[in-house]
Order: C-alpha cells, then sequence, then structure tokens
C-alpha cells in the first residue's frame, strides 16, 4: 500500500487531517487576516488540524504579533511565523523558499501530512516538491498570474535577462502547478476561462473551483456601527457632518493608481458639499499629500488615517461612496479586490474600472455602483447612476460571504481526500 493511499485511508476515517497551509502573505499584514486566518478557522472546525506557515514582515510583526498569535491559540492553529526577507532582489526569494521547505519537511516528519494548501506560485514550489517527492496532495490556491503581475506591475523587466529567465521559469513552473495539483482555485471567472483557453489546458476546467476574496459580512455590517462611533471619528479627523466623503481602503502602488483616483476626484466632487477624500491605508501620509497636491488638490481635502482590519468597518461608514482603480493588464483577469466585498456588505457605493477579473461584472449585476470604462479613466466624468442599496448588500452575502467560500473550499478538500 503506497504513502498515499494510506493518507486518504487516515482523513477517510478521521485519524489524521494535519494540513500544511504554506502562505507567502504575512499574517500580521491586514490580507493574512482578512483573506487567510478567517478561511482557516472555519476549516479547523470541521475537523482540520493546520499548521500555518507565513512570512512576517518585522514592523508588522512586532506590531501585530500577540493579537496573531491569540487568535491561533483560540482556534488550535499551529502557526510558525518566519521572517520575510525583502533583500537582494530574487536571491531573498531563494532564501525565503528554502526556509519554508526546510519547516515544512520538519512538519511532515512530526504530524504526517494529509495535505499541503498552497497560497500563490512561491508556496506551491513546495507543494509541487511535496506531492512529486512524497505523494502528498497538493492544492494549488493560485490567487492571480503571479508571474506576469510582476511584468505588469514593472516589478521585472523582461528586458534584463535575468528577469527573462525568472519570468520564463515561472511560467513553465505554472503548467506543472495546473497539470499536477489535485485542485486549483481561481479567484475570478475569467481567470478561470483565460486558463481552460490555453493549449492543452481545456481539461482542467473539472478540476478549478472560483472562490473570490470573500468577507465577513457579519462583522462589515453598518448597522452594527452607532452614530456615536461615526461622529467621534469624524471629530479626529476633522470632516464635517454634511460633507461629501469619497474614499479608498488598502494599500497604494503598482495595481492602484493613485493619480488617477485623484484626478477623478478633483474633476467630480467640485460640485458636491465640502468634498473630502479619506484614505484609510498604510500609505505614508506624505506621499498621498504630495500626489495631490501636484493635481491641484488642496490638502485641506485629504484625510489619510492608518487602522487594523476589523477598524475598517468603522471608518468605510463615513465614505459617501468609494474609488478603487486598478490597472486593466492581463494579470488582473485572475484579481478579486478584498475590498469590493467589504464594500458591498457595508451598502455603500463603488466607483470602479472595467477589465479587472470580474470586478465590473459584479458591480453591474447588483447594481453595487459605476463601472468606469478603462479607455475613460482619465476624463469621465461622474453622473446619475443606479445604485441599489439592498441588492449590494444581497450580492455580497451572495457572491462574497465566508461562509460559501469555506463550503466550497470544504467540499474541494473533500474531495481531494476522496482521490
Amino acid at each position: 500500500m503506497d504513502i498515499q493511499h494510506i493518507f486518504k485511508i487516515d482523513i477517510f476515517v478521521g485519524i489524521v487531517k494535519h494540513v500544511l497551509y504554506l502562505s507567502y502573505d504575512g499574517m500580521t499584514d491586514p490580507l493574512g487576516q482578512s483573506q487567510v486566518l478567517p478561511y482557516i478557522i472555519g476549516l479547523s472546525k470541521e475537523g482540520y488540524s493546520f499548521h500555518l506557515v507565513s512570512f512576517e514582515k518585522p514592523n508588522r510583526y512586532i506590531e501585530n504579533r500577540l493579537t496573531i498569535e491569540a487568535i491561533c491559540k483560540e482556534n488550535n492553529i499551529d502557526w510558525h511565523p518566519l521572517k520575510y526577507t525583502k533583500r537582494p532582489p530574487l536571491l531573498s526569494t531563494v532564501w525565503d523558499v528554502l526556509k519554508m521547505r526546510r519547516v515544512s519537511k520538519r512538519l511532515h516528519k512530526k504530524h504526517r501530512l494529509s495535505m499541503v494548501h498552497c497560497r500563490s506560485y512561491i508556496s506551491a514550489l513546495v507543494g509541487l516538491s511535496f506531492k512529486r517527492k512524497k505523494g502528498v496532495p497538493f492544492l494549488f490556491d493560485m490567487r492571480g498570474f503571479w508571474a506576469d503581475e510582476r511584468v505588469d506591475g514593472g516589478l521585472w523587466n523582461l528586458e534584463n535577462p535575468i528577469f527573462k529567465l525568472v519570468y520564463n521559469y515561472f511560467k513553465k513552473k505554472e503548467i506543472n502547478f495546473f497539470r499536477e495539483s489535485d485542485h486549483i482555485i481561481s479567484l475570478t471567472k475569467a481567470g478561470k476561462n483565460e486558463i481552460i483557453s490555453w493549449d492543452q489546458m481545456s481539461d482542467l476546467g473539472i478540476k478549478i473551483s472560483v472562490i473570490p476574496c470573500c468577507v465577513n459580512t457579519q462583522k462589515f455590517d453598518s448597522n452594527l456601527i452607532s452614530e456615536k462611533q461615526k461622529n467621534k471619528l469624524r471629530s479626529e479627523l476633522n470632516i464635517d457632518n454634511d460633507s461629501y466623503v469619497m474614499g479608498y481602503v488598502g494599500s497604494i502602488g503598482t495595481w492602484y493608481m493613485l493619480d488617477e483616483m485623484l484626478s477623478f476626484f478633483h474633476r467630480n466632487t467640485k460640485e458636491k458639499n465640502k468634498p473630502i477624500f479619506l484614505f484609510v491605508s498604510r500609505e505614508k501620509p506624505s506621499y498621498i499629500l504630495k500626489a495631490a497636491a501636484d493635481i491641484g488638490i488642496s490638502t485641506e481635502s485629504i484625510r489619510v488615517v492608518s487602522s487594523m482590519h476589523h477598524e475598517v468597518p468603522c471608518y468605510m461608514s463615513l465614505f459617501s461612496c468609494s474609488i478603487f482603480f486598478i490597472l486593466p493588464a492581463f494579470s488582473k483577469k485572475a484579481s478579486s479586490p478584498t475590498k469590493q466585498g467589504e464594500l458591498m456588505s457595508m451598502g455603500i457605493p463603488i466607483i470602479c474600472n472595467d477589465g479587472v477579473g470580474d470586478t465590473a461584472d459584479i458591480v453591474k449585476k447588483f447594481n453595487a455602483g459605476f463601472v468606469v470604462p478603462a479607455s475613460e479613466i482619465d476624463t469621465c466624468i461622474l453622473n446619475e447612476f443606479n445604485f441599489d442599496r439592498d441588492q449590494a448588500i444581497k450580492g455580497a452575502n451572495t457572491f462574497f460571504g465566508l461562509d460559501s467560500g469555506v463550503n466550497t473550499y470544504i467540499d474541494i478538500y473533500k474531495t481531494i481526500s476522496a482521490q
């Protein structure tokens, strides 16, 4: 009897359900708190024992370590944080992969892992190795076309022979990930359709599931935030009760088009009452304020505040509308903005561009805001648009609900164990 068959028997009879979850994103990052831990917590309740390996940025680790440790302890998650290495480029990533491989081997030796759940491409290098060498089932949670994101975002210049070599390496590995994984998760239908349109990939459709960036709609609920809380925040931020507030949530850079969003605000709020552009972001305020000043926006109209993930709904409650423009590159076919489900769950109108994953289709389907054609980002004047708050909230629950995402993961886990 081979070792993979033994693993499947163990899962079936409930003896061993040890899952290694590999993430190159940190749990002390907002993304880890919103897009990794909630799923693992939900799956843990189904009897899976998780060994979570993540790479933490030093400053955020110091700031948020105790919070994440408490969450993991409460939910019986075995967390193994490793230090993220940033420099030198490329070599630092190789070093991190070696560290990931080392701790993974140790955990497998100790727990006899039933599955390796890999978040994105760097982690999948280890998952593929475990599948080939140890027969451990491998779930490829791709998150996006990672190598193409590096190129589209200007991080890898293919005119540089080293970056060209690395890009080609990962594009070959990408095919291996797709073909040899036991199941694939795509964030978008557009991403799935792109994959199965490639040569000799049409048969993969049956093993690709779509799970967007989900949201805990019970936490992102405007009814939970009192007027007293809103007034306190307005006072702290020096925002009048009757101000028109355009809001942005999340990081800025690479994909998010800051200059274009500021220009849109400048063009479209001249007739609004005391307009404010509120950024809920960890970016340096000076960076945003300079970009605004370069466009001719008064610094008095800009607010920048940093917050923990659990504080975000309170800040969102101040928004009259929200905006996010994302570079509509090829790789973005597979992207699902985390903020979309959160904003819809809060019942806040979304202003976004098309050409990014399923984003525009969802906004239109649920009357959740206004879609700007990518070709008109620099010129668009915001007209009246159909916004149905109840439909937007319903769409968040239907399409982005955390329970739905967890249930899909459970089905996938069961499918893998039954193969």
